[in-house]
C-alpha cells in the first residue's frame, strides 16, 4: 500500500488538522482587525498652504474636503480644482503608505 509523503497517521508528526485550523481563524482575525484598522484611520492632503484640505480613510475612501473661503474665487474656478486635485492626491499617498506598512500587506493581501 502506498503512503502519501509526509502523512505518519494519527499522533504520527507535524501539524494536525485542528492547529491548523486555529491557525487559520487567527490569520482571519488578524486580516479583519487590520482592514478595520485602515477603515479608521484618517490622512489628509492640503494644498495652498492649507487651503484646501482632503481626508481620506487609510482604505482610500474619500471622507471630505474643507475649502477655506478666501480661496473660492468665482473668476479662478481653475486654481480651486488644481488645489482640489493636489490635496487628493497628496491624501491618497498617504493612504496608500498607511496599507503598503499595514499588517495586511505583510500578509500578502
Amino acid at each position: 500500500m502506498a503512503r502519501f509523503g509526509g502523512y505518519r497517521g494519527p499522533g504520527g508528526g507535524g501539524m494536525n488538522m485542528q492547529q491548523m485550523m486555529r491557525q487559520a481563524q487567527q490569520l482571519q482575525e488578524q486580516m479583519a482587525k487590520a482592514k478595520e484598522d485602515l477603515e479608521n484611520a484618517r490622512v489628509t492632503g492640503t494644498a495652498g498652504g492649507g487651503a484646501v484640505t482632503v481626508t481620506l480613510s487609510g482604505s482610500k475612501r474619500f471622507l471630505g474636503i474643507e475649502i477655506k473661503p478666501e480661496v473660492v474665487d468665482p473668476d479662478d474656478v481653475e486654481m480651486l480644482e488644481d488645489l482640489i486635485v493636489a490635496a487628493t492626491n497628496e491624501a491618497y499617498v498617504q493612504a496608500e503608505e498607511l496599507v503598503k506598512n499595514s499588517p495586511l500587506s505583510q500578509l500578502g493581501m
